[in-house]
């Protein structure tokens, strides 16, 4: 079930720094998995969950890295791991633009 409320402080922390990358050649927004998110070239980088959390997409060696380090979990979808999707909680929303930056880095190196 979406948390209404909890989206809505989501969007205070994620909208300012989304606002800094719509900014940048081939950088909009677009549909993912019932939400919107940062896309390079078509491809999302992050996005919002209906929980209000964040989800990056980082390089699988990266994503080890900073599920170790107790930042992310993985996101899961249908039971499943997901190998370079992260989810990051709203109460870490410190993590958020660095975890952005990294994800849009890595996006935008692999998608031609």
């Amino acid at each position: 079930m979406k948390d209404e409320e909890g989206l809505a402080r989501a969007h205070a922390i994620f909208d300012p720094i989304a606002d800094d990358y719509l900014t940048r050649p081939e950088v909009d927004i677009g549909p993912m998995f019932g939400s919107e998110g940062l896309r390079v070239r078509g491809k999302i980088f992050a996005f919002l969950d209906f929980r209000g959390g964040l989800v990056v997409k980082v390089p699988q060696s990266r994503a080890d890295e900073i599920v170790a380090e107790g930042v992310a979990a993985r996101m899961v979808m249908r039971e499943r791991e997901m190998r370079e999707w992260l989810s990051v909680a709203r109460a870490d929303h410190e993590q958020w633009a660095p975890l952005i930056a990294e994800a849009f880095a890595y996006v935008d190196e692999i998608t031609p």
